[in-house]
């Protein structure tokens, strides 16, 4: 089968290629990116497109599968560039499937495509798709599920298929993570759990991760598998303050919700950061996920814990790991950060977010 991956350099798409190159199955990759990689994996050619303009149907005629993982969170101060990539780039890759007819789709959703849910118990795929309003991230990815229930409506012969995991981490993605929501200012050594002190105890800040390979995996066992609809992805445990101040030895302080929104927004506001507080907001409201239907019809079962991905990026973050693909490699922020300081903190693009 050949296998085209729309964003193939990012965080799960650098980390599916290689899996995909080592799987008999698989004949061939096609590697689409806006900027061509090092890396030279087995079987896989490389193709420079941007799906706002390329002509997608080129690139997937005779193709057995597509994954769609390309999407835009910088810069997170223009709605405008990141909804013509996010939303509209989307249509088009789906439009493109169409007209390829091309036989299955495989889509990188999220937990951000769900409407505020429980933090007592887990929800399976039927909660409710809504997103989470105040975060842009959620919108988009809410919407771009709607287009594709427009696609199965009318393309039932694709088989496709939605993965809708909870936060990706793996040590390679440190670079790209820490300048896609850190910013500049950080300083990089220290992002070390010995020189974290205080865990802010914010209600209902609880939230799952998964590790980037194991992630990827189960995008292999959606292309391998006769398999449709959505299936949630995370690792044990479920992530929260009491957890993550174990973790790094940490003090917990309680912390009222308000209080922590505001000092993130505050900084957003003053350019000192690039995330705008939506992502907060995810993080108090998306529901915890129940993986049952991703065990027991992918056969999909995590290897690594949510709380080892986690320390494995913040390690990475410390040590500057990267990749070498331009959305996670080191060198991207430029040397002392200038390029990462030249995007306005969020204002505009030029970091990498293939």
């Amino acid at each position: 089968m050949r296998v085209v991956v729309v964003g193939a350099t990012g965080n799960v798409g650098s980390s599916l290629v290689r899996l995909l190159a080592e799987d008999a199955r698989i004949d061939s990759i096609v590697g689409v990116a806006r900027r061509r990689p090092s890396i030279d994996p087995p079987k896989t050619t490389w193709v420079e497109a941007d799906i706002v303009d390329a002509d997608l149907v080129a690139h997937f005629r005779g193709a057995g599968a597509v994954v769609h993982l390309a999407w835009l969170i910088q810069p997170s101060r223009d709605l405008e560039q990141l909804e013509r990539v996010n939303v509209e780039g989307s249509a088009r890759v789906f439009e493109a499937v169409a007209d390829a007819g091309v036989p299955a789709l495989v889509y990188a959703s999220s937990v951000a495509a769900y409407s505020p849910g429980p933090k007592d118990r887990l929800v399976d795929e039927s909660w409710p798709i809504g997103g989470i309003p105040s975060s842009f991230y959620a919108r988009h990815k809410a919407n771009v599920e709607r287009r594709l229930d427009v696609l199965e409506r009318e393309q039932p012969r694709v088989r496709v298929v939605r993965l809708r995991p909870a936060l990706i981490f793996k040590r390679e993605a440190a670079s790209g993570i820490r300048r896609l929501f850190a910013g500049p200012f950080v300083p990089s050594p220290l992002l070390d759990p010995r020189f974290i002190p205080l865990v802010p105890d914010v209600p209902g800040l609880r939230f799952q991760a998964a590790h980037t390979g194991d992630v990827a995996e189960a995008y292999r066992l959606a292309l391998v598998t006769d398999v449709r609809g959505a299936f949630n992805l995370a690792a044990e445990p479920v992530l929260d303050p009491p957890l993550l101040a174990d973790l790094f030895g940490a003090r917990l302080v309680p912390m009222p919700a308000a209080v922590a929104r505001a000092a993130v927004s505050l900084s957003w506001r003053l350019h000192v950061q690039p995330s705008p507080p939506g992502w907060f907001d995810l993080g108090r409201t998306v529901p915890l996920l129940d993986c049952s239907r991703a065990r027991d019809e992918l056969g999909w079962r995590p290897r690594r814990r949510a709380d080892e991905a986690l320390l494995e990026l913040i390690e990475g973050m410390r040590e500057r790991a990267g990749d070498d693909t331009p959305p996670l490699s080191p060198t991207t922020g430029g040397p002392a950060r200038t390029r990462e300081l030249a995007t306005g903190v969020g204002r505009r693009g030029g970091t990498g977010t293939d």
